[in-house]
């Protein structure tokens, strides 16, 4: 099998991680975006440091670690600040997302899927030779959101999730889809068909 990375994304609530679980679990490595992401803002870091001197003080908590809801809402609605947040953080994750990833190439855990919900919202589907998305239909993507935050409401779940690139456009970019729509056990039945498909493309 040829060393080879693959992307993973889906939409929110739509099951990417636990399909990224299951690759794992089959015998893949997976690099968590997510976990990089916070990782590279650890109590200490330099990523840290960049974000302190950006927006303040006043995003760490008393324990000097980064408060990343009330960053969050900072953002949320503030272009401006956002495209600051993204500057210091992409160069970041992408640095040390490639470590792990070479990391991960250079075990005999293969293949390797690359996990991140703005994959493609940051161009990157096209650094690998195939991607995998999750999906689900609308009506199952908003029950979902509002079953996993029920702070958020039918229109908070709506809000959240127009924040995102459409599903379609992910659907359009992606080598394989896994439709999340039913049971567990459906998924794990299609989730294990894409998988043993890319292992068979690797």
């Amino acid at each position: 099998m040829r060393h080879a990375v693959y992307g993973l994304t889906g939409g929110i609530a739509c099951g990417k991680s636990t399909v990224a679980a299951l690759f794992s679990a089959w015998g893949a490595s997976v690099v968590d975006a997510d976990q990089v992401a916070r990782d590279v803002v650890r109590p200490g870091s330099e990523g840290l440091a960049q974000l302190v001197r950006a927006f303040g003080p006043r995003i760490l908590d008393a324990s000097g670690a980064l408060r990343r809801d009330y960053l969050g809402g900072l953002v949320f609605s503030d272009n401006a600040a956002r495209e600051t947040l993204d500057a210091i953080m992409h160069p970041l994750i992408a640095a040390e997302s490639g470590r792990r990833m070479m990391m991960a190439l250079g075990s005999d855990r293969l293949p390797v899927f690359y996990e991140a919900a703005l994959l493609i919202e940051t161009g990157r589907q096209r650094d690998f030779p195939g991607l995998v998305v999750v999906a689900c239909s609308p009506e199952v993507q908003v029950r979902r959101l509002m079953e996993r935050n029920p702070e958020l409401g039918r229109q908070g779940a709506l809000d959240r999730i127009s924040s995102q690139l459409p599903l379609q456009s992910k659907i359009a970019e992606a080598t394989w889809v896994i439709w999340n729509d039913a049971d567990e056990a459906s998924l794990t039945n299609a989730a294990r068909s894409v998988f043993d498909a890319v292992v068979a493309h690797a």
